[in-house]
């Protein structure tokens, strides 16, 4: 024992000396927001992975994305942050990994979501698409389940091979290798993940097991009749590419597959196209913002249902007492 110990002490002091001026270190293992906690990976200058909860309660709220503005998180010294100018004119879109609409309950929150800490580029159509309807999905869960607990990343997975020749033993052969390759945007050297991921546990009581899934999705446009479950992967995939455990207190042994459970429907891209002209609806300020929105129905051959047709009629009384 005494030996060991010994052979410990020396070690650290050696260490000691190696390290004369300083252990290299990285951001803070984790930061915490008012209402997301994420890990930032300081050189891509990206989010290495968003964790959030969500409930019905605190999906409720007022508080206003029109009040939000993307902004680079001065809590990171200048070296590692991303920028606005970064994402202009890039081609990608600045992707919330905890999306601004899981934050209603609390403006402060909300607004912290448009910290570049908690921002990728992303694919436009994905975001506004096939992510959007995933996003979606997740809320509402909280119809079903007490607690949903997500988290939502980035990966960069091998999308390339090519045959090189190599020399092994004075004898050149030929082999096919991978490569990841993968864009960098703005002067700041933004990487763009080529997948994202996301993993949910939802609980419906604080007894039952647990539901779990875990997805990976490529950053590219991905067309309408794709499925959600067509990307559920094992956890442990993710994991592996990631290098994080992501759920080390979960017993996975102790946890129901969640499209087994939920069955993992995406709305229908008809609902999608509905729900947002209905938003776009309520938040109409000007009557010709309504009607702009309403005609929006016919160029895409959608039929509005009673719920919006009383949403559209009332918003159109209000704005023509004003």
């Amino acid at each position: 024992m005494l030996i060991i110990l010994n052979s410990h002490l020396i070690l650290a002091e050696r260490g000691r000396q190696i390290l004369k001026y300083g252990v290299p270190i990285q951001a803070p293992l984790v930061s915490y927001n008012k209402n997301h906690s994420l890990h930032y990976d300081q050189a891509k200058k990206i989010p290495s992975w968003v964790a959030e909860h969500l409930t019905a309660w605190n999906l409720k709220g007022g508080a206003e994305r029109q009040k939000c503005n993307f902004r680079s998180d001065a809590s990171l010294p200048e070296m590692f942050r991303s920028k606005n100018e970064d994402y202009r004119g890039s081609g990608w879109s600045r992707g919330h990994m905890a999306p601004a609409a899981d934050h209603k309950l609390d403006q402060a929150a909300m607004n912290e979501t448009f910290l570049l800490t908690n921002i990728l580029p992303q694919d436009i159509s994905n975001n506004s698409g096939f992510w959007n309807r995933f996003e979606l999905f997740c809320r509402d869960l909280t119809k079903k389940y007490e607690d949903v607990r997500i988290i939502s990343g980035h990966l960069m997975m091998p999308n390339g091979k090519e045959d090189v020749t190599v020399s092994i033993g004075g004898e050149k052969k030929t082999i096919t290798q991978k490569f990841i390759k993968y864009p960098v945007i703005g002067e700041s050297e933004v990487a763009v993940p080529t997948h994202l991921f996301k993993v949910i546990v939802a609980d419906e009581s604080s007894k039952g097991p647990s539901s779990l899934g875990a997805f990976i999705v490529p950053n590219e446009p991905i067309s309408r009749e794709h499925k959600l479950t067509e990307y559920q992967v094992p956890l442990e995939e993710i994991e592996k590419r990631s290098g994080f455990e992501l759920l080390p207190a979960l017993d996975k042994s102790k946890t129901k597959d969640l499209c087994s459970d939920d069955g993992c429907q995406l709305m229908s891209f008809e609902k999608f196209e509905l729900y947002f002209i209905g938003r776009r609806i309520k938040g109409a300020t000007t009557m010709n913002r309504l009607e702009k929105a309403w005609e929006e129905l016919k160029i895409k051959k959608l039929t509005p249902d009673k719920d919006l047709t009383t949403a559209y009629n009332e918003k159109k009384k209000e704005l023509s007492q004003q």
